[in-house]
């Protein structure tokens, strides 16, 4: 059983890589959270790219959390909404291109 954690981190090539390498008999679980990438700006997550690539390939599922599966101090779930909201506001703006960066506290 193995587990990539902070997928959100990974190059497409990299993410590539890594599930090209799954053995007979293995279970992969790719866990990320695409609000908080940390890559160089410019760069496109790994995590974002193989949910459009893989998206329908048999035995690939994707679970898709939202601010209601957090279970954490209510102030979480709410920080979470109000990203939601401003990601939906700049919809357009994200069409455009891949957008680096990161949003996880206590970065600058």
């Amino acid at each position: 059983f193995i587990i990539l954690d902070e997928a959100q981190n990974t190059s497409p090539e990299q993410m590539k890589m890594f599930l090209t390498r799954l053995g007979f008999g293995s279970k992969v679980v790719v866990t990320g959270d695409v609000t908080q990438v940390d890559l160089p700006s410019g760069q496109t997550s790994g995590l974002r790219v193989v949910q459009d690539i893989l998206e329908g390939v048999e035995d690939i599922d994707f679970c898709r959390l939202s601010s209601r599966d957090v279970v954490r101090h209510k102030l979480v779930t709410d920080i979470v909404d109000a990203y939601n909201r401003w990601d939906e506001a700049r919809v357009p703006e994200l069409k455009q291109g891949p957008r680096g960066g990161s949003r996880k506290r206590g970065r600058q």
